[in-house]
């Protein structure tokens, strides 16, 4: 009896040696700053990626996907709970996130996405040379060839307005840029401030009152997740609005230039495979888009007395965006 209850107690103990625990899945943690339709569809090209590449969230690697909504002491708390958790892997979509991760941590292989521009980061000094724990895929939009769109289809154009995020480090550098090709292209450029997406409609009611010609939205996060509402007003005040990433012209935009952002989240995938595979990020180079695309939304266009020249026309990969 007394040998018997000695067995028993054992039992769990001798069970443990025998049927070890399963090894935990290859964690990646992804951060989003905020809902938009950029982020969102680079997160969608991620794991349709990860899936054609074999991994499937659940089965063979767990996929932490955490969103700051646009708070950006969140999106920081996010990245160090990541580190605390010990993820493999880290993934920030955005500028801002990015930002996070390389303040939470030096080690851990980190493969941004959707930033504007990685070296504003301190994450490298040039595609070959950066942080050994760093790589990815950067985003920075077509801002001088889009104020040439405007200039070809609305040549009397004097002033174009934007609105632009001072929270986001990419929004600041877009603007700086949105200005140096407005001076060379003979625009006045006038920028007004946004601090959430709960202020972009008033600031695009300011912007309008200060007799802009034209509308080009360039692409930040904040605005991008409330661009329907930029619409809006251009389409009351009928003011041509041109947007800074494709899908604008769904949400409002008459004609919009730039990536394919489920496309970059896919090119994105596959690097994040490459490392999940024992690559090094120092090995593999900061990589970018290649493929500037041109959609047109013909019935905003009408609404805001926009008419496509021949040759724009001809450009559109996708003339209207029902065809998606």
């Amino acid at each position: 009896m007394r040998k018997a209850l000695i067995l028993f107690l054992l039992a769990p103990l001798l069970f443990s040696f025998c049927h070890k625990p399963p090894k935990t899945l290859y964690t990646i943690g992804i951060i989003q700053l905020l809902d938009s339709p950029t982020s969102n569809e680079t997160l969608k090209g991620i794991i349709q990626s990860l899936q054609d590449g074999g991994l499937k969230d659940g089965v063979n690697v767990h996929l932490k996907m955490r969103n700051g909504m646009g708070d950006i002491s969140e999106v920081q708390k996010i990245a160090q709970n990541f580190v605390t958790e010990n993820v493999d892997m880290i993934v920030p979509i955005s500028t801002p996130c990015l930002q996070a991760a390389l303040i939470a941590t030096q080690k851990i292989p980190i493969i941004f996405s959707s930033v504007a521009n990685p070296y504003l980061t301190r994450a490298g000094i040039s595609p070959t040379e950066h942080l050994s724990n760093v790589t990815g895929l950067s985003s920075e939009g077509p801002i001088k060839e889009t104020l040439k769109l405007i200039k070809g289809t609305l040549p009397w154009v004097k002033r174009v307005g934007t609105l632009w995020t001072p929270s986001e480090l990419n929004s600041e550098y877009y603007v700086e840029k949105a200005q140096e090709a407005a001076a060379e292209l003979g625009f006045e450029l006038i920028a007004v401030p946004v601090s959430n997406q709960s202020g972009v409609l008033l600031a695009a009611q300011v912007l309008i009152n200060k007799k802009i010609d034209v509308i080009y939205q360039i692409s930040d996060n904040t605005i991008n997740a409330s661009f329907e509402a930029l619409g809006k007003v251009a389409e009351e005040n009928k003011i041509p609005l041109f947007g800074g990433f494709l899908r604008s012209t769904e949400l409002g935009a008459c004609a919009a230039m730039g990536w394919d952002f489920f496309d970059m989240g896919y090119k994105t995938g596959q690097i994040i495979l490459r490392v999940k595979a024992g690559e090094s990020p120092l090995k593999i180079p900061f990589q970018s888009m290649i493929t500037i695309k041109l959609h047109l939304n013909p019935k905003a266009a009408e609404k805001q007395g926009v008419k496509f020249p021949d040759d724009v026309l001809k450009r559109a990969s996708e003339p209207t965006p029902e065809k998606k």
